[in-house]
């Protein structure tokens, strides 16, 4: 059975067409708001507009973002596995982990979210093998135990257990990754594929020996309705993300969302 969470709100704020001014502020804007994690993406190039218009570097923002704020958590929804190095990725994160813990008494904040990739001109433009889908996913899986067990190697070692969140909806691969290594599962199911992804996900959890309510349920709000979203929290969802995108980022949807968060916690 999923353990029942409080209802969490997730921003993704597209780092793409805007000055990194305007991010940063809507940063804070988010913080302010109440939202419950601030996410970006890891890509190199924009995925909507025009294809070479601006953009900014996803883990360096990360950093930035670990220093500006001071409640919320926040991570890459999701980062490429395939960009770099897997014991590098472990550092990465563990030094974002100690940034973000300065002003949190010494706990960090940082979520992170992980996936193989799939955008071509990302892996084109700046030199990485693009492969196959099934490669991609074969470097994610052999990158996880690595980072995993650097982190227990590293000192300082992270603030607490990191936690991972895995993006993607495969039911062979993807899945069996999210029971063995996944703190958070994040994808775009309906509640009807839902359902099917949660069986597949927990018998991938007694073939790994791992009780998969330990696993927090995510899921895109883009598109939905509140009683679209209602079902899915029915079934265990209570991490909800969505995604603004600059030049101008408008957080009215944000706001309606967090009135709905709200009402759900306070009767759960």
């Amino acid at each position: 059975m999923t353990l029942k969470r409080p209802i969490r709100i997730g921003v993704q704020l597209a780092p793409q067409h805007a000055e990194y001014s305007t991010i940063r502020k809507t940063v804070s804007d988010c913080e302010e708001l109440g939202v419950d994690v601030i996410f970006n993406w890891d890509h190199f190039f924009p995925l909507s507009g025009e294809p070479d218009g601006k953009h900014f570097e996803a883990w360096s923002m990360l950093a930035a973002i670990a220093e500006q704020t001071s409640k919320v958590q926040f991570g890459c929804l999701v980062n490429c596995n395939a960009y770099r190095n897997p014991n590098l990725q472990a550092d990465m994160a563990r030094t974002i982990d100690h940034i973000s813990s300065a002003s949190n008494g010494g706990v960090g904040r940082f979520i992170f979210g992980t996936g193989a990739g799939w955008f071509e001109k990302d892996f084109d433009e700046y030199g990485y093998e693009f492969g196959t889908k099934g490669s991609r996913l074969a470097a994610l899986a052999e990158a996880l135990p690595i980072i995993r067990d650097r982190w227990q190697k590293l000192n300082p070692p992270p603030t607490r257990e990191i936690p991972i969140l895995i993006g993607g909806g495969g039911e062979k691969k993807t899945l069996r990754m999210v029971a063995e290594h996944a703190n958070i599962w994040h994808s775009f199911a309906g509640p009807e594929d839902l359902k099917r992804k949660l069986r597949i996900l927990a018998e991938h959890g007694k073939d790994v020996g791992r009780d998969v309510a330990e696993i927090e349920i995510s899921n895109e709000l883009k598109d939905r309705t509140s009683d679209t979203a209602d079902e899915l929290v029915s079934l265990g969802t209570s991490l909800f993300t969505l995604q603004v995108s600059g030049p101008v980022y408008d957080l009215a949807k944000i706001k309606e969302w967090l009135d709905w968060r709200d009402q759900h916690n306070r009767n759960r």
